[in-house]
């Protein structure tokens, strides 16, 4: 099976996804939007066919397993990169991604 990578998002206060067996983290980044963190974004190599679980953060704090199936998938490490800064870029904003450690996943 040839590499692929996904984009988990973590936004604040809204939802955040789980690792699980099968998604190795491999970079993260934490958005700024006008120096305020609004969201996280992990990439993660997808050994196998997985079902995320999505949960909301608040109430009534719903999870939702997603299959990996439908989450876009990227043949590098380096093609997830590229899709995030296209994500955030747009117009004359202040949006930056700003790499933390892969392995702290949902600290604020």
């Amino acid at each position: 099976m040839q590499h692929q990578y996904v984009i988990l998002t973590d936004k604040d206060g809204q939802f955040r996804t789980e690792l699980c067996e099968g998604l190795i983290p491999v970079e993260s980044y934490d958005y700024l939007f006008y120096g305020k963190r609004r969201a996280r974004f992990v990439i993660a190599e997808l050994l196998h066919p997985v079902r995320v679980t999505l949960i909301e953060e608040t109430p009534p704090f719903v999870r939702n397993l997603v299959p990996s199936k439908f989450l876009p998938c990227f043949t590098s490490v380096q093609a997830a990169r590229d899709e995030l800064q296209q994500l955030i870029s747009f117009g004359h904003i202040d949006a930056q991604l700003c790499r933390v450690d892969a392995s702290a996943k949902a600290t604020s």
